[in-house]
């Protein structure tokens, strides 16, 4: 088993009184989707901001690549190579599939763009990734399915050499086809040797794609298992009660206190 891209180690985290993170440890390795999951309030949204520098965790350590790194905003996580994917995809619909992949990082020198050398990176970088449902990477983003303009988003967070890439909820909303074509994505993803992150509720996309599944219940890391050693009931018992059989979080007559 390879070393881990990403480590995450005892990450606390409290907005006021409210503790939303409880000493979470996670691991993402290159090469494997590790899906995230758990109810809602549970503290997955929390939990990536944290990794892409959008809050400063309390408490904890965070690892990459082996060496300790102070993820103190986006763009110290982006320098890292972590990359992340919201739901609401953040695309501009006036602009094209090339303005949008270079959006904030243009290409050019004074005030002329070096278009033709962003357009060749966009197409190459869609090419890399098999994307076949996109024609023209100057078609405008407003007239693209919600399957394709995933896909852009998707596209964008690789072009900068990302190493770790978060995906929050990317099949959400999408009709049966699309969601085949960004569920193929994901693991071409981690073919090329990214690490991913995927943040989901859909039982089905988490089992077809994932290497490995985390669980967090009420801020908690209740387990990090691999895929195929553990069974849809089991994970969605972990997700609503915190534990299942012999996984998850001891019980309350048996915790340390």
């Amino acid at each position: 088993m390879s070393e881990p891209l990403l480590e995450l180690h005892g990450l606390n985290k409290s907005f006021g009184p409210v503790h939303v993170l409880h000493d979470v440890d996670l691991k993402v390795r290159a090469g494997e989707v590790t899906a995230l999951v758990g109810d809602n309030g549970a503290g997955k949204s929390t939990l990536v901001k944290c990794i892409a520098g959008i809050h400063a965790a309390d408490s904890g350590e965070v690892r990459f690549q082996g060496e300790q790194v102070h993820i103190r905003g986006p763009k110290d996580a982006a320098e890292l190579g972590i990359e992340v994917v919201y739901q609401d995809l953040a695309l501009a619909d006036n602009l094209d599939i090339v303005q949008n992949m270079f959006l904030g990082r243009e290409r050019g020198s004074g005030w002329l763009l070096d278009e033709a050398s962003m357009e060749r990176a966009a197409r190459e970088t869609l090419a890399s990734l098999s994307v076949r449902t996109v024609k023209s990477v100057r078609t405008p983003v407003s007239s693209l399915s919600g399957g394709q303009r995933q896909t852009v988003a998707i596209a964008k967070s690789v072009l900068w050499d990302s190493k770790v890439v978060l995906l929050d909820e990317p099949t959400a909303a999408l009709g049966v086809a699309q969601t085949r074509q960004v569920l193929d994505l994901v693991r071409r993803l981690a073919e090329q040797g990214l690490g991913v992150v995927l943040i989901s509720h859909n039982m089905a996309d988490v089992f077809e794609v994932s290497d490995r599944v985390a669980v967090l219940y009420l801020g908690r890391m209740a387990a990090e298992v691999t895929t195929r050693d553990v069974t849809h009931g089991q994970i969605v018992e972990l997700i609503t009660a915190g534990r299942s059989g012999e996984l998850g979080l001891a019980r309350p007559d048996t915790a340390t206190v």
